[in-house]
């Protein structure tokens, strides 16, 4: 049975068949935010199911495809939609594209997701730069023999969100005139939304949004060194005193329609990358 790092190799080297470039970045596409791959000027677009071991995407509105290409001056590979532990995968088979990423060269992880507002300041559509985690997740996917070729075993945490990123992307906002906070990601296992006593458990954590991904994807980025900088999307609130069904269908128009917000905003930080 092959190890991870022999499946990296092997994933690697299937998409370098196709892509010789080596990224500077990784891009992970969450709920409804894939038309972002639009701007990339493609040069080879690769179905998860045609890359070694690498996890298929069964969530609504995830494409399930590897683009590599160019976009803002840089040569990126973006993640047209992700896995997630709801669906099955263990974590450290859904965060594999991470590790992939890394090992195609890309030194910086831009991750996207769409988020239940808890901060009762947040509005549906709203963006919030994460700067930083709480994971509730019941799992991690550095749990196991730790395989130092792909990192330490016991990384550090207390930056998982660069500052100066998560700095960049707020004057950024500014400039732009786009609503943006700055707050905090927990991350829980799903499939199910929480109930109203979970809601009020999560808020008094000190949790500004919450999600059903990315903070496994950020400990493998910051396990294998990469810079990270993370963009959560309000496509639903999450107040214990007002609830009200969430609508799978409602949470992806509401990430469409801030694509074009995020788009800017993630444009705008890669481009200063290339300054």
């Amino acid at each position: 049975m092959l190890d991870l790092y022999d499946k990296i190799q092997e994933a690697v080297g299937v998409i370098q068949q196709q892509f010789t470039a080596t990224p500077h970045a990784g891009i992970i596409l969450g709920t409804g935010l894939g038309p972002l791959a639009e701007k990339i000027d493609v040069t080879a677009s690769i179905d998860y199911g045609d890359i070694p071991h690498f996890p298929k995407s069964t969530a609504l509105s995830h494409k399930g495809r590897l683009v590599c290409g160019k976009l803002a001056g840089l040569d990126v590979v973006a993640m047209e939609g992700r896995t997630h532990m709801y669906e099955g995968y263990p974590l450290k088979e859904a965060t594999l594209p991470i590790r992939v990423m890394k090992a195609l060269g890309a030194d910086l992880l831009v991750c996207s997701n769409a988020v239940g507002g808890l901060n009762p300041y947040y509005r549906k559509g709203d963006i919030m730069v994460i700067e930083d985690q709480i994971n509730m997740m019941g799992d991690n996917p550095l749990i196991g023999i730790n395989d130092d070729r792909l990192g330490p075993r016991f990384p550090d945490m207390c930056e998982p969100y660069s500052q100066d990123l998560v700095d960049r992307a707020l004057s950024i906002a500014r400039a732009e005139d786009i609503v943006a906070h700055k707050g905090v990601l927990v991350a829980v296992a799903g499939p199910n939304l929480e109930t109203r006593a979970e809601y009020r458990m999560l808020r008094t954590m000190g949790a500004d949004v919450v999600g059903m991904s990315t903070i496994p994807e950020v400990i493998v980025a910051v396990h294998g060194g990469m810079r990270v900088v993370g963009f959560s999307v309000v496509t639903d609130l999450c107040f214990p005193d007002a609830l009200e069904p969430a609508d799978p269908h409602e949470i992806v128009k509401v990430a469409n329609e801030a694509e074009p917000r995020l788009s800017t905003l993630v444009m705008k930080v890669l481009e200063q990358e290339s300054a």
